[in-house]
């Protein structure tokens, strides 16, 4: 087995009314539970290769679907067709497809937050989860308590209306800054630590393509994103933010629940989503805790930046393995 590659498989699947890629590794698990993962944005099932690869090798069964709006698999026309219940709504159809009663979950951003739902309103179909980047954060996803603030205004409060998810909320705005035109730049830039946050990507700067990659990112593997959204463009991935407000709204039957599963969080200590104002007390000072009763480790990375699974991919994957290999 030693040096072999992981064979992925790739399939459509019929889920929730809509037409979904999924990758898979490794065999069915040997009684194991399957590993569900779900990727971010702008993102691909693809974020997860070196998770598959080690996964697979020790035994499980991994399912990685591309989510709504990405990759291979469906992008419906109508912006609120991105709603978080949407999406778990995928997850679960693709769960029941697969004759999957009961998975481990792992996520990464807008993944994470999938994963916190989905925990939330089907807590039963999860065995434990390995959350990456974004902690649960009810303020931004449930309306909860008469002085609850919409999340778009929330941030725009913070940052100010130049801030991305304030920002990608106009229709237009923010397809002409992600353009498919540019997507293998506008890949390059977000991958190594260029994410237009503050302020809109810049114009593609002529020797922008000479600029060296990190150790952990090659060449091909940025091509693979680049060619993926030059064909599908980004706005299925931008919809989902423009549903922000929307899933707030709609979360509010579980204002007072808490997260009754599992759980391990993982974050770097250089991810944007470390340093919102007052989140690294939240995370390590108990806060977190009161909403995730289960949790039970929060692992700091120091010197990872917000692609975590790719940029310490090994580290990655074996707290994921050590984590999973107690249940």
């Amino acid at each position: 087995m030693a040096g072999a590659a992981t064979e992925i498989r790739h399939r459509t699947v019929e889920a929730n009314g809509i037409s979904m890629h999924v990758a898979e590794a490794g065999g069915d698990g040997n009684g194991r539970p399957a590993i569900v993962f779900l990727h971010g944005f702008p993102e691909l099932w693809y974020s997860w290769r070196h998770q598959m690869e080690h996964l697979a090798a020790r035994g499980y069964r991994c399912v990685v679907p591309d989510l709504r709006g990405y990759g291979g698999t469906e992008a419906p026309a109508e912006v609120s067709a991105y709603s978080a219940f949407h999406i778990v709504g995928d997850v679960v159809g693709l769960l029941n497809a697969l004759g999957l009663d009961k998975v481990f979950l792992v996520g990464h951003d807008w993944g994470a937050l999938i994963a916190w739902y989905l925990c939330l309103f089907r807590p039963e179909k999860v065995i434990a989860l390995v959350n990456t980047s974004v902690a649960f954060m009810r303020q931004i996803m449930i309306r909860a308590g008469p002085d609850a603030v919409k999340p778009t205004e929330y941030f725009r409060r913070i940052y100010g209306p130049t801030y991305y998810i304030v920002r990608f909320q106009e229709p237009g705005v923010a397809e002409e800054e992600f353009s498919p035109a540019k997507a293998r730049y506008i890949m390059k830039q977000v991958l190594t630590g260029h994410f237009p946050d503050k302020a809109p990507m810049p114009e593609k700067p002529e020797p922008a393509d000479d600029e060296p990659l990190p150790s952990w990112l090659t060449e091909a593997e940025v091509d693979y994103f680049g060619s993926a959204f030059e064909k599908t463009g980004f706005t299925g991935g931008i919809n989902w933010y423009r549903n922000m407000d929307r899933n707030w709204e709609q979360a509010a039957p579980w204002a007072d629940a808490k997260v009754t599963v599992p759980t391990k969080f993982i974050v770097g200590d250089g991810d944007l989503t470390y340093h919102y104002p007052g989140i690294q007390d939240y995370i390590n000072k108990g806060g977190f805790k009161a909403e995730v009763p289960l949790l039970e480790d929060v692992v700091v990375i120091p010197g990872a930046g917000h692609f975590i699974q790719q940029e310490k991919a090994d580290e990655v994957s074996k707290h994921i393995y050590d984590f999973f290999a107690k249940f």
